[in-house]
């Protein structure tokens, strides 16, 4: 074969493997994602057999890169973030300094030098959104406060991981130790300008970014659009990540990664985002396959029979420590223990940011060969597991409570938002509504109720949200609704309706359980998104339920048919 076509033989040996190995790893109940690092890890020099150009490889997974920033920044928002910043800033902090130390301190232990095994340490300490995302959207919590939290402490952990890819290079020389002792000064003097230099040109390019780009991309996306041509939008948003970034790291010295991921941030401005995304979302994901490919391709398996004990205590950090840490945090913010448990699955595992962390470190002499190696079987095996710990986090969190007494004090300790004041719960001792959860639809029934006059409770476990609603003097409790402790302090005993707002359809059936044993008389109501769960939640007796896409239509017919003048009522349009 002539050698101009090594390009198309890595991309078609690499498609290929990939779609074999994702989907065998799809079919194993694990994500696609350790399908495409195995297969990188099987053309790879590490193995016998046919083995891709690395260094076309590489190229191409620059390019990954690009677009699976550029995709961050699409989806990153400052909204999400603020409204759990009280827990998720603080929380991801401490959790990558400590997860980072960890790595760190075992690092050293193994001999490395400081610089090296800080650079490792960090590598670890940061999960994958890719992953999280997928899990949170299996497990239908993406749209709980548990999924709000997760996605904005990965956030968090992103924006870290962001401003080391940026500090990373000029530090490299200190970390490598390069310096003298009697140059000292000197290289302190050079350090403190190569860092003032590298920060200045950083932020001259968010302030160009955010001066230019921010009015510049949105509407040239809107220009395109008006075109009509589905091609050239998507052409339009792909060349904004790949220019952009290859802008940045031209003219400012703005590593690819960095540049993609304010591109993204800039565009999201735009009213078209969605659809950038959503037009633009093939390709990244086929770039950010062969990104995962060249990842694999850098592992080597003897690692894991040479240095077993550096490869188990690598997977400890990142499958026990780090989620340790995180679940111990977000019970120290008094956060129910079903969160904790929650965010410590979903950091159970490494991903992008830390091949690109890792990636970088080798690039610029601090990582050994050794040190991919490792990070890549810790992937392998953390990715691989990451379904398994988030499906048993339910049991466990069943078995907890029920062996442990630590835990249930944990739950309630003296928590100021887990009950009412005597002065509000008085007034609220007879036929008022529990409205659990105070989301979307939770806020528009408690604005109903409130507008015509209807006492009622609010059970909510964002403890923000909860500290929100009673500055404006709704009466409310912070905790798990599932239970019950929540629903007694918010005298479920009394009430005369409970109203289900959340998505959880799994916790629904408890609520009510609970709900009936306290109050047998009680009404209950519960929403869902599932028709099959509908039919199911109805054919259980659990109260009356709503459907969303039901309910929509429902209203939707009502106002076509009384537009033409036909009468409906309101119970007759649902019943169709």
């Amino acid at each position: 074969m002539p050698h101009s076509a090594d390009l198309i033989t890595t991309i078609a040996t690499s498609f290929g493997l990939a779609l074999i190995m994702g989907f065998l790893a799809a079919r194993m109940k694990m994500p696609p994602m350790a399908g495409y690092l195995l297969a990188g890890v099987l053309i790879g020099p590490a193995t016998p057999g046919f083995v891709a150009d690395i260094g076309l490889a590489q190229q191409l997974a620059e390019i990954g890169v690009m677009l699976l920033m550029f995709g961050v920044g699409l989806h990153f928002s400052l909204h999400d973030l603020l409204a759990v910043k009280k827990i998720a800033i603080p929380g991801a902090i401490f959790q990558v300094i400590v997860s980072a130390a960890l790595g760190t301190l075992l690092a050293s232990l193994w001999g490395w030098p400081p610089g090296t095994a800080l650079v490792f340490g960090l590598a670890l300490s940061v999960a994958s959104t890719v992953v999280v995302l997928r899990a949170l959207e299996a497990s239908q919590t993406l749209e709980t406060i548990n999924g709000r939290i997760v996605i904005g402490w990965l956030i968090v952990e992103d924006l870290i991981m962001v401003l080391v890819l940026v500090l990373l290079p000029p530090l490299a020389g200190v970390l490598r130790g390069d310096t003298a002792a009697a140059a000292d000064q000197a290289t302190s003097s050079a350090l403190l300008t190569a860092l003032s230099l590298t920060l200045g040109k950083v932020l001259a390019f968010i302030a160009l970014m955010v001066v230019v780009g921010k009015r510049l991309l949105p509407r040239l996306l809107w220009l395109v659009a008006q075109t009509g041509s589905r091609e050239l939008f998507t052409l339009s948003v792909v060349a904004v990540a790949v220019v952009v970034a290859y802008g940045s790291a031209a003219l400012f010295d703005v590593s690819f990664a960095l540049g993609a991921f304010f591109a993204g941030m800039m565009m999201r401005e735009s009213e078209l985002s969605h659809r950038a995304a959503e037009q633009s979302l093939p390709l990244r994901d086929a770039f950010a396959v062969l990104f995962f490919v060249s990842v694999g391709m850098l592992f080597d398996p003897r690692i894991v029979a040479d240095r077993p004990w550096q490869f188990l205590g690598t997977v400890a950090i990142v499958m026990v420590g780090t989620p340790l840490v995180a679940a111990a945090l977000v019970l120290a913010y008094r956060y129910p223990l079903n969160t904790a448990l929650t965010v410590g699955a979903s950091l159970a595992q490494i991903g992008e940011f830390s091949f690109i962390v890792a990636a970088l470190g080798t690039t610029v002499g601090l990582l050994p060969p050794e040190a991919q190696s490792l990070l890549v079987a810790a992937a392998l095996v953390s990715i691989a597991a990451n379904p398994l710990v988030f499906a048993a986090t339910r049991p466990a969190l069943e078995w907890i409570r029920s062996r442990s007494a630590l835990a249930q004090r944990l739950e309630r300790s003296g928590d100021p938002l887990g009950e009412l004041p005597n002065t509000v719960a008085e007034r609220f001792l007879s036929g008022q509504v529990v409205l659990v959860g105070y989301g979307r639809v939770g806020r528009r029934i408690g604005e109903a109720l409130a507008a015509r006059g209807v006492p009622f409770v609010v059970a909510e476990d964002n403890r923000e949200r909860v500290e929100h609603l009673r500055a404006a003097g709704i009466p409310s409790v912070s905790g798990d609704a599932t239970q019950p402790f929540v629903l007694i302090q918010a005298h479920i005993a009394k009430a005369s309706m409970l109203v289900i707002a959340t998505p959880d359809t799994v916790a629904h059936r408890r609520m009510a359980e609970i709900a009936r044993t306290l109050n047998p008389g009680i009404e209950i109501v519960v929403r869902t998104h599932s028709e099959e769960e509908a039919a199911l939640l109805a054919e259980e007796n659990v109260g009356k339920v709503f459907f969303g896409e039901h309910e929509l239509a429902a209203a939707m017919i009502e106002h076509v048919l009384a537009r033409r003048g036909i009468a409906i009522g309101a119970a007759e349009g649902r019943a169709g």
